[in-house]
């Protein structure tokens, strides 16, 4: 597995517990409001931008497995688990050998994924691996393209957003809302997608920090109140609609 970043303590990204979360490296998308430029990239291209990269853009370090584990096994009593993120996790054919590792030591394991690899998600659910599972919802099927920055096979995303209502598992949808993007009935496109879900997040944009695409930098935030009008319309489609 190829580390990018490791954040030692958090108590937001696993609900209820206290997490340390794990960046992987690499992504299959280039969505322009990523705020974690360095950990879309595959390593060797990574490498290559770091240099031209302002502070902010070169963003986690790498970090050998091994290190990692080590770590883990440290804080074993203090931590109740781990959330692995990046990037995507899914791209890597040794994450359930990964996570099993981290199974073994006791840790409760949330993955986040953008759903783009329905066989591995079965495979981690099969493998009873994983705890919680958190997918990126990142627009209705015709603007996937537009938004992600490549062409992808929509398909995989509905049966995703299948498995993981199916898994039995604790889960969430989450959707970061870029205003030059989205509209009100892009909200109900999704929410078709994910509709009888148990928790749909839509997120702000963050426009403060270094992009993948810093050219949406410019792009002024939806005000919480507008936010709040988007949620609304999603609860329609599922139990919990919140802005986060």
């Amino acid at each position: 597995m190829i580390i990018g970043g490791l954040q030692k303590f958090s108590l937001l990204d696993y609900p209820g517990k206290i997490s340390a979360i794990v960046f992987t490296q690499g992504c299959n998308f280039r969505c322009g409001f990523c705020y974690n430029p360095m950990l879309v990239w595959p390593v060797s291209k990574a490498g290559e931008l770091k240099n031209n990269l302002s502070e902010k853009q070169k963003g986690h370090a790498f970090i050998k497995e091994d290190d990692l584990f080590v770590f883990l096994e440290k804080r074993k009593n203090k931590l109740d688990a781990v959330v692995i993120t990046g990037g995507e996790p899914t791209l890597w054919p040794d994450l359930p050998e990964f996570l099993t590792k981290i199974k073994k030591l006791g840790y409760l394991i949330k993955l986040d994924t953008n759903g783009t690899n329905p066989v591995m998600l079965t495979n981690l659910i099969k493998g009873k691996i994983v705890d919680y599972i958190a997918m990126d919802i990142k627009a209705p099927a015709e603007k996937y393209a537009l938004v992600t920055g490549v062409k992808i096979n929509f398909k995989n995303i509905a049966k995703s957003v299948k498995i993981i209502r199916q898994s039995g598992l604790l889960y969430e949808f989450r959707t970061t809302i870029t205003p030059d993007l989205f509209d009100r009935n892009d909200i109900d496109k999704m929410g078709e997608l994910v509709k009888g879900a148990e928790k749909w997040f839509l997120q702000k944009f963050k426009s403060d920090m270094d992009l993948v695409d810093n050219k949406l930098k410019s792009v002024k935030q939806l005000t919480t109140k507008e936010m709040e009008e988007l949620a609304k319309i999603g609860t329609k489609y599922v139990k919990e609609c919140k802005v986060r």
